[in-house]
């Protein structure tokens, strides 16, 4: 672990060298002044050498001096290298997400994936910062001022340094349980991120059911298990501080009864005893950056624990020699297809059909049956269980996933907008797409007017997943994303089921037009929007148990007669 966080030093190792001369000069500063003060103290003073006493204050001087110059590149320079770190290691999450499948994020929390790579990632580049700066000061405060004490008086030296064996076993002692208290501090912390995304995003929910106080009840909750696990996590910092205060303020204690004894018997002079004193301080400085190294580099460590966790899950992987799919007619045919999820439970069993080219699909029936996972299995969303999913007759697991997805254009239920333009929601179907070619594919989607009737036209901001457009404008701009993307194969995944009967022929007609010349599937509970389509496969939890055309199935008088029946009296 330790090997793999200091891998991130080395895009900044000219800064790191830098800081840690920096950080040695420092040391070096601190443990020059007691020197030049015991030699003040012991010849300067008591000789009349006014002349060199003033010269060493200037030269003291100098050095406070270089030391303001040496805190401030240490305090900015390091941070500056520590938040570079910082964002390498965000680059580095955020781009492997990217490349998890859909199942991890169907079992982890969006807030808790945020809070791993916000909360935990500020302590790591603190821990990056002051960690490696606060251990090689303290080590070399701590040899330095052990060296120079030996040569005034070995026997008080020994006594002095007597106390670090205390420090290290206390320490490692404590270390084990701050490690657990910690951990579970960010897994509570972690958790109400994740509430207060829940919370914050259903927020119209809530008000619709007057439902405040159950969310403030419910964020208490998530909220009291915080404070109670971080209560846990100070009590062992409390306990770690107190015992190792206790330890260097006994210490003292022992230095100024030793020291005094050592003097009484002319052992020690007044200005050994005084650089004793100021070195003990010394001392006591780099004892006080581990104690503090040691409460951060958990709160560091912890982070960079569940960093690596996310890190080290496994991407999405392209068969080994999957190749691009270059052109494609879009026949698409499922072989024996069965799936299961993570818990076990089977979606689908031996389920086989084909689509030509061009055609289109139509996928009806109760829900649960496996509909949308059907449509999730041909871009290869999931991996399945058994059999193959094939497009133009070759099994798409020999196709690499993105060329495969590039070929597929999803309009579903729940659109999703993000927080930009219209513009740019509209191009995210192709980045690379001209502003001519965005607006024709508004256009094609019937909503080009009204766009160019907003003040700010395709620049006007949709707002946090669209919410300043109707349901129908949100579906008319996923559907010019489409547009644009150009796709030879369609899903339409309840495209219109959320929208009123009006809005719904209006879309319609934009999906009727989107789906013509390509392969289209459709997944619908409005069985009025599916009557045209090519085939349609009735869907439940035992499989597919009616296929054919509207009027074939309603001669049958089987299930889908029935549901059509039931929708006619509505």
């Amino acid at each position: 672990m330790i090997k793999r966080f200091a891998g991130y030093y080395k895009p900044f190792i000219a800064l790191f060298a830098a800081d840690m001369l920096a950080a040695l000069a420092l040391a070096a500063c601190d443990l020059f002044y007691p020197i030049i003060t015991r030699r003040m103290i012991k010849v300067y003073i008591p000789e009349g050498m006014l002349a060199k006493l003033l010269v060493w204050a200037a030269v003291l001087l100098g050095l406070y001096l270089v030391k303001m110059g040496l805190n401030y590149f240490v305090s900015y320079y390091g941070h500056v290298m520590g938040v570079g770190m910082q964002a390498d290691m965000r680059r580095n999450v955020f781009d492997h997400l990217q490349t998890l499948p859909l199942t991890y994020f169907d079992n982890n929390k969006t807030g808790t994936i945020m809070s791993r790579i916000i909360n935990d990632l500020m302590d790591i580049s603190e821990l990056a910062h002051h960690g490696p700066e606060d251990i090689f000061i303290s080590f070399v405060l701590l040899i330095g001022s052990f060296v120079i004490m030996s040569t005034i008086y070995l026997p008080l030296t020994l006594i002095v340094f007597a106390s670090l064996p205390a420090m290290i076993v206390f320490a490692a002692l404590k270390r084990k349980k701050m490690s657990e208290a910690f951990t579970e501090a960010r897994v509570q912390i972690g958790e109400v991120n994740a509430g207060l995304e829940n919370s914050i995003s259903g927020i119209r929910v809530s008000r619709a059911y007057t439902n405040e106080r159950f969310e403030s009840g419910q964020f208490e909750e998530g909220n009291t298990r915080f404070v109670r696990a971080r209560r846990r996590a100070y009590q062992a910092m409390g306990e770690f501080h107190a015992g190792t205060t206790f330890i260097s303020d006994f210490l003292q204690v022992v230095m100024y009864v030793a020291g005094g004894l050592f003097f009484f018997y002319d052992k020690i002079d007044i200005a050994d005893f005084t650089a004793f004193i100021l070195y003990i301080g010394i001392f006591l400085n780099p004892v006080r950056r581990i104690i503090s190294f040691v409460e951060q580099y958990q709160n560091g460590m912890t982070g960079f624990r569940r960093f690596c966790e996310i890190m080290d899950t496994s991407p999405e992987a392209d068969t080994q020699g999957a190749v691009d799919i270059e052109k494609v007619r879009g026949n698409i045919e499922f072989c024996g297809v069965s799936f299961s999820y993570d818990d076990g439970k089977q979606v689908l069993h031996n389920i086989s059909f084909e689509v030509e080219a061009g055609k289109t699909l139509a996928l009806v029936g109760p829900s649960g049956g496996g509909k949308t996972t059907i449509c999730h299995l041909i871009p290869r969303f999931y991996e399945i269980s058994g059999g193959a999913v094939k497009v133009d007759g070759q099994d798409i697991r020999k196709f690499t996933r993105a060329s495969l997805r590039r070929k597929i254009g999803i309009v579903a239920q729940d659109v999703f907008l993000f927080n930009a333009t219209i513009y740019d929601n509209i191009a995210y179907g192709r980045p690379d797409a001209t502003r001519e070619e965005v607006e024709e594919a508004a256009r094609l989607a019937n909503i080009d007017e009204f766009i160019e009737s907003l003040p700010e036209g395709y620049d006007t901001i949709v707002g946090e997943r669209g919410i300043k457009l109707s349901g129908g404008q949100k579906q008319r701009v996923s559907i010019a994303r489409v547009f644009l993307k150009n796709p030879p194969i369609l899903i339409l995944d309840e495209a219109t089921s959320a929208l009123d009967t009006a809005t719904e022929i209006a879309i319609q007609k934009s999906l009727e037009q989107l789906s013509r010349g390509r392969t289209t599937i459709v997944v619908a509970h409005r069985l009025t929007t599916v009557r045209r389509a090519d085939e349609i496969l009735v869907v439940t939890d035992e499989g597919i148990v009616e296929r054919g055309t509207h009027d074939e199935l309603l001669e049958r008088g089987g299930l889908y007669s029935s549901l059509w029946r039931g929708a006619a009296i509505r």
